[in-house]
């Protein structure tokens, strides 16, 4: 159960919505994604707002009495009399809600689902997180009447919701869909807007201490406690420690630019062949977005996909920063400051990289790049992510500051001219659009 945070606005509600209307209690809604992004909280909101009455059992904190109601439920009348005595609750044939928090922990209880579905007097909801659900999960009959949605963290119109702005998020769209320049004054205000979301990221309880201390040091701790839960659960993935080692090391591989995740760099005498298990898994815990190397890019991305070859980028990326600063006690708000008010040395590219991934993955699409060497063979172009649009592809190069060249994306569009929708160049200055490619400000990467 994710404790102690203010309820936040989130898109994921509609999708609920749409599920109680259409469904009518035919299917279980299972939210899934990764610890701490907010599962519990909606779950429990959408009950109490959407439902006469609800019950919510949380199997991490749940009594043995609770639990043991499940290995024996051939008498429904019975379990629900029981679990309405232990929670107080009066359950409503069709108006009430039945909620299994953390249901990775009751895998009997996942089990039942098919039954209590059938059964059809109230609607369920379950959360989980992946790791466990996948591991837990092997040993039951595990239900088709699921209906599952993924949940990220806050998006930046989510974030901007939290601090109480619902106005920026419409004027980016108009100004995109319009494709007109902001302003420098605007767009400077806009991009320091956006800094701060880069800095605090979309877990709730980091939004939530942002909003209450107005300070970043106190953030950061809420993100070192969320990445230390991280941690411990890539040990569920694979106790050795890789998966714990190859997340660590997420900042430093992206700020190498190097064409692939150097696994060999991170574990010693590891290859990327032996841990694709291990990153398929960190990729289903949605903990991380990992982007492949596609071969042969064209609209079926997923059809020349190269395991061996892909980046991998940290699902939050306030959670990103944190992990960047690790070696220090507490990321100091000097440091903050100087991120925010883009004055840090070194070059942040991956940072904005990382982002870039995050809003991309949030709007739906799957992660590719693509490289091409260079005549002579030593040196690569690359694409930093290749999108399906419509029938076509639409390459998007990141700069990490104003633009200078783009030959990556000339070389690119040279190659597969036949195959090109749109040119995308994702970087911190204003929107524009020239000589068939377009600028487009960070903050807009949310509507490609």
């Amino acid at each position: 159960m994710e404790e102690n945070i203010t309820y936040f606005k989130r898109k994921i509600y509609n999708t609920m919505l749409k599920w109680k209307t259409e469904r009518r209690g035919d299917t279980a809604l299972l939210i899934q994604g990764a610890r701490r992004v907010g599962k519990s909280t909606i779950a429990e909101e959408f009950a109490r707002r959407e439902y006469k009455s609800y019950i919510l059992i949380d199997f991490s904190k749940v009594s043995k009495e609770v639990n043991d109601l499940f290995n024996d439920i051939s008498d429904l009348n019975y379990l629900f009399l029981r679990l309405q005595f232990i929670y107080q609750v009066q359950l409503h044939e069709r108006e009430s809600a039945i909620i299994f928090d953390e249901v990775q922990l009751q895998p009997l209880a996942r089990q039942a689902i098919k039954h209590l579905v059938k059964d059809h007097r109230y609607d369920y909801i379950e959360t989980g997180s992946l790791i466990s659900v996948r591991s837990r999960s092997r040993n039951i009959l595990v239900p088709s009447e699921e209906t599952k949605v993924d949940m990220y963290p806050m998006d930046y119109e989510e974030f901007r919701w939290a601090l109480g702005d619902t106005a920026t998020v419409p004027l980016l769209r108009t100004a995109f869909e319009k494709k007109l320049p902001l302003g420098d004054a605007v767009h400077r205000k806009l991009m320091r807007d956006f800094r701060l979301y880069m800095l605090v990221g979309g877990m709730p309880q980091a939004v939530s201490a942002y909003i209450r201390t107005n300070n970043l040091s106190a953030v950061d701790q809420v993100k070192r406690d969320i990445i230390a839960l991280y941690e411990e659960d890539f040990g569920k993935i694979d106790d050795s420690g890789r998966a714990k080692a190859l997340y660590d090391a997420i900042p430093a591989q992206l700020s190498k630019n190097a064409l692939r995740y150097q696994v060999g760099m991170t574990i010693r005498d590891e290859r990327a062949e032996r841990i694709m298990n291990v990153v398929k898994e960190m990729e289903d815990s949605m903990t991380v977005n990992v982007a492949y190397h596609s071969d042969d890019p064209n609209a079926g991305l997923a059809l020349t996909k190269n395991e061996e070859y892909f980046k991998m980028y940290a699902s939050d990326t306030g959670l990103f920063v944190t992990l960047a600063f690790k070696d220090r006690d507490v990321v100091e708000n000097v440091i903050y400051d100087k991120l925010l008010n883009d004055k840090f040395s070194t070059n942040l590219g991956y940072v904005y990289e990382n982002v870039i991934a995050q809003m991309l993955r949030a709007s739906g699409k799957n992660l590719f790049y693509h490289t091409i060497p260079y005549a002579e063979g030593k040196k690569y172009y690359e694409i930093d992510f290749v999108i399906s649009d419509k029938h076509k592809i639409s390459p998007v190069e990141v700069k990490s500051s104003g633009y200078k060249t783009h030959k990556s994306l000339d070389v690119f569009c040279s190659k597969f001219s036949d195959r090109v929708m749109n040119r995308y160049l994702i970087y911190t200055k204003d929107y524009k659009r020239e000589n068939g490619v377009e600028y487009i400000p960070v903050y807009m990467t949310m509507f490609l």
